[in-house]
């Protein structure tokens, strides 16, 4: 039995594995970019098999595509969409800028797939076409835009703004259960006035929220997209509806807001929304690292650290120190952020590449947004449900900080002032003394009085 078949395109025969589905151009790419290894992602593939779906059921409804052929094609490309032919996509990711090879990988997979459905014969492009059929009224110049932005429009809502949610819920329970718990605040990483965990937790739940809503914003330049432009954004052989009702089904079929480009020299020319959505990811991710640096510091220890709060244990830490138990969630969510910046200077850098009148770095710029929303969704995830949701405080370590710092003196500025405060708060370091202990010796401030301004919790407002 062969093992291999002959085809053809514009540029001649090529040889293809027998039982693939694809064709001589996804062949041809196979052998000019061998390059990661790495194959185009499922996401990316979903929402491509969705669209040729989508285009398929339009071009019926406009008369320009028999119906035993539309259903032929929309069935074998609802099967791209839920991942039932995935191996026949081997394409690198590194390819063409303009993502041809994955379209053309996809319409002759596609046009195989429905021939085999009308009970033809795979690779001879009768009775279904992979450009006059599954292609129809579309160009990859339209259709891998429209598809990155679909792709990633679907990671962020469906993995990465629900993981940002479920962080912040979970910081904000843990600000409430602290409430009692005050300690010394601290800036420049030096003893600042006290401040309760709850605030402290309340902020970190704040940024959080903040960073979702970033994202959210963002998110809304991908809902445009640009197919119905075909080869330069005139929509040259497309069906001037063809393009606001496939937007319609595609909408329907992934529940996202969708909506033609307003401009589609701009949609094809350009992947700015693409850029500004990366950097809003850029941005949560940084949120993601504040919060996870401070609880490796509030938890370092246990015994030489700041040690005012316990991270659950979750395994060992040390191949030499018997009992050692690191951070290794936080740890875990710093090194993703920095995955996630890297990529967004990639997608920056590939950015700036739409010259004349189409961007040529799409393919790289598709599979790093779709790394890095997934990425973050997951480290958020985990942050959430192994690290903050078990956080536990040692209420008398904090109080110790607390009470020791010798900036609890701010609070006796309005009555003894600056210069005699300051003088206070450095003789409290040198002597390891008690501030109030020292404003009481010196006669600056009763007792009672100490008692009440240097109170710790009292300074933390409300």
């Amino acid at each position: 039995m062969a093992t291999t078949r002959t085809e053809t395109d514009s540029m001649g025969p090529v040889e293809v594995p027998a039982t693939a589905l694809y064709g001589a151009q996804t062949a041809r790419a196979v052998e000019n970019f061998p390059v990661s290894g790495r194959r185009v992602p499922r996401a990316f593939l979903g929402a491509l098999g969705a669209l040729k779906a989508a285009a398929a059921r339009t071009n019926e409804a406009l008369g320009r595509l028999e119906p035993r052929l539309a259903g032929a094609i929309a069935r074998a490309a609802d099967e791209v969409a839920v991942g039932g032919l995935d191996e026949h996509f081997p394409i690198d990711v590194f390819q063409t800028g303009s993502g041809t090879s994955t379209n053309m990988n996809a319409n002759e997979v596609i046009a195989n797939r429905a021939i085999q459905l009308l009970g033809g014969k795979v690779g001879t492009k009768a009775p279904v076409h992979p450009n006059d059929h599954v292609n129809l009224g579309q160009s990859s110049n339209d259709v891998i835009p429209s598809v990155a932005h679909v792709a990633a429009l679907a990671t962020v809502r469906g993995e990465t703004l629900p993981a940002l949610v479920r962080l912040a819920v979970s910081l904000a329970r843990r600000a409430r259960a602290l409430d009692e718990v005050v300690t010394v605040g601290r800036t420049h990483l030096m003893d600042a006035t006290p401040v309760r965990l709850s605030q402290v937790f309340g902020g970190y739940a704040a940024q959080v929220q903040r960073a979702h809503r970033r994202v959210a914003s963002a998110s809304r330049g991908l809902e445009e997209l640009a197919l119905g432009g075909t080869a330069v954004g005139t929509g040259l052989n497309a069906h001037p509806e063809f393009a606001p009702r496939t937007i319609a089904r595609l909408a329907e079929a992934t529940g996202l807001s969708l909506r033609e480009a307003s401009d589609h020299f701009e949609a094809q020319g350009a992947r700015d929304a693409l850029v500004h959505a990366s950097a809003a990811l850029r941005s949560a991710a940084l949120s993601l690292y504040k919060v996870a640096n401070d609880l490796r510091w509030r938890s370092s220890g246990p015994s030489c650290g700041l040690g005012e709060i316990h991270l659950p244990d979750l395994q060992p830490g040390s191949s030499i120190m018997p009992g050692k138990v690191n951070p290794v969630i936080p740890e875990v969510v710093r090194q993703v952020v920095a995955q996630v910046v890297g990529h967004d200077a990639a997608i920056a850098f590939a950015g700036a590449s739409g010259e004349l009148e189409l961007h040529v770095q799409v393919p790289v710029m598709a599979v790093n947004f779709l790394d890095s929303a997934s990425l973050l969704a997951r480290a958020a995830t985990l942050l959430a449900q192994r690290c903050v949701d078990g956080i536990q405080a040692d209420r008398e370590q904090c109080e110790r900080h607390a009470g020791r710092s010798p900036s609890l003196v701010t609070a006796l500025n309005p009555v003894i002032g600056y210069d005699r405060a300051a003088q206070v708060a450095k003789e409290a370091v040198e002597t390891g003394r008690l501030v109030k202990d020292l404003v009481v010796e010196q006669g600056l401030v009763p007792r009672a009085k100490a008692d009440e301004l240097l109170d710790p919790r009292r300074m933390t407002g409300r």
